[in-house]
């Protein structure tokens, strides 16, 4: 039996398996599972809540991409919040725009959506 294919038996009730993330140096690093639910109207700090409420997390940018690319069905057309806060303004946090594609940052008080992750560690 194929990895993806014990992934995907490993799926719970309203997951979708998104893909493969591939580490900083090519290799791959992790499966990525979307959950199902997601939550509006919430601050970063309470989208980070939501998510960790379900066993998961709120995806990082490169899995937004990755979201975008292989599971842009499963999103309303609006700003969802990703896990990292910006580098140089701590204030601010990346985010992607799910009708163009763009990611962006907006201030944590921002009130934007949320989809929870989990990631499948390749051993």
């Amino acid at each position: 039996m194929s990895t993806l294919e014990s992934v995907r038996q490993v799926l719970q009730d309203g997951e979708t398996y998104a893909g493969l993330i591939l580490g900083k140096n090519g290799a791959p690093d992790h499966h990525l599972v979307l959950l199902a639910g997601d939550a509006s109207d919430v601050t970063w700090s309470a989208a980070g809540t939501w998510a960790g409420s379900l066993g998961g997390g709120l995806p990082s940018r490169r899995e937004l991409a990755l979201l975008f690319a292989n599971c842009k069905e499963q999103f309303q057309r609006e700003w969802y919040w990703s896990s990292e806060p910006s580098e140089a303004r701590s204030q601010l946090v990346w985010g992607q725009n799910w009708s163009s594609g763009i990611q962006t940052m907006y201030g944590r008080q921002f009130h934007g959506r949320a989809r929870a992750v989990r990631r499948i560690p390749i051993d």
